[in-house]
Formats: structure tokens, C-alpha cells, sequence
């Protein structure tokens, strides 16, 4: 049976740390891909700043030289709010084969009570808590724990640094500068 690791997110602008972060974890578990899923809209943050046309094209020029990841465009295509449970039913009943495995960040894992059909999603999928040094991954689910190297970089960190005109390199692919270059994204209008 395949493994594969999904890791969501509005990726405005993707960066380095989700490429650690997917590629540690793919590591660690054995799994065979990573399948990055840019939202349209979270239920759980304000709406992305981005229009999601730009996040799918920096996300693909993300993950282009790693055989092993991936872009999944369900909740792109699906448009509106998508909930996590809503996304694993659809792709447990699309791929029958496949072992998932949901990747979140150690500061998800204490709101996972309050998500959504909890309770199911945690019957269809394995969860993996990805350890930061300020959060401690406690909870009455059963989480699989992966530590990763720290580095600290953050979406909206990018976004302030390209405000002030500062240079993002080493904290982002280079192929995602050229598409913010390209398109003009994070400018001040």
C-alpha cells in the first residue's frame, strides 16, 4: 500500500520550512510521496492575501526538483471553505491504495479538538505532529511525533521581509522568487 503524507496550507508564499518539514517527515515514516494541498479558503485563518491561482504556481515551482512531492488541487477546485474531513473523504474514497498520513504543525495539535468531525477524520487517517521546541505535543489523540531541525520562517515573516524590500533568498526556493518577481506578488499597491 502507498504512504502519503498531506500537508495543507495556504502556502502565501510556500518557503523553505514546508520543504523541511515534508521532507523530514517523509523520511521519517517511510513514506512514498508528499502531497502539498494549497487551500482556497481555511476555515481556520482569515482568507489567504494571494489569489490562489498565484499560491498553486509557487507551490508547483516549490516542489518541482523533489521526485517525491507533489501538488493535490482538491480544495483549489473545490472552492469556498474546505474542512479536513471533507478533503480525506474525498481523496480515502478516490484513492483506495493509499495510506494517508495528515501532517500538522506541533500549535495545531491542541485545536484539534475543535475541529470538525474529529472523531471520523481520526478513523480515516493517521496524524503526524511535527515537534517545535515552544509547543509540546500533548493530546488524547494518538499523534505520531516527528522531530525537524529547527527553522524558524514563517508565511506572513516572508511577506513583511519582501514589504521592506529585504532579500528572501535561503528562506525560499528560488524558483518561488521568480514567480513572485514575475507576477509582482507582495508589492504594495
Amino acid at each position: 500500500m502507498k504512504k502519503v503524507g498531506l500537508l495543507g496550507g495556504t502556502f502565501d508564499p510556500p518557503h523553505n520550512g514546508h520543504l523541511l518539514i515534508a521532507e523530514e517527515v517523509r523520511q521519517a515514516l517511510g513514506l512514498d510521496e508528499i502531497w502539498f494541498i494549497p487551500s482556497y479558503e481555511p476555515p481556520h485563518k482569515q482568507q489567504a492575501r494571494t489569489a490562489s491561482k498565484y499560491r498553486v504556481e509557487m507551490v508547483q515551482a516549490a516542489v518541482r526538483d523533489n521526485e517525491h512531492f507533489k501538488v493535490q488541487l482538491i480544495e483549489v477546485n473545490r472552492e469556498g471553505k474546505s474542512y479536513s474531513i471533507d478533503t480525506v473523504k474525498q481523496l480515502v474514497e478516490e484513492y483506495p491504495n493509499v495510506d494517508f498520513y495528515f501532517i500538522i504543525g506541533a500549535d495545531m495539535v491542541e485545536y484539534l479538538p475543535k475541529w470538525v468531525q474529529i472523531d471520523e477524520l481520526f478513523e480515516l487517517i493517521r496524524f503526524v505532529g511535527v515537534k517545535r521546541k515552544e509547543y509540546k505535543l500533548e493530546s488524547n489523540y494518538p499523534i505520531i511525533e516527528v522531530n525537524i531541525p529547527e527553522f524558524a520562517v514563517s508565511s506572513s515573516m516572508i511577506r513583511q521581509r519582501l514589504k521592506n524590500g529585504l532579500s528572501v533568498k535561503y528562506l525560499v526556493p528560488n524558483s518561488v522568487i521568480e514567480c513572485i518577481k514575475e507576477n509582482r506578488l507582495y508589492e504594495e499597491k
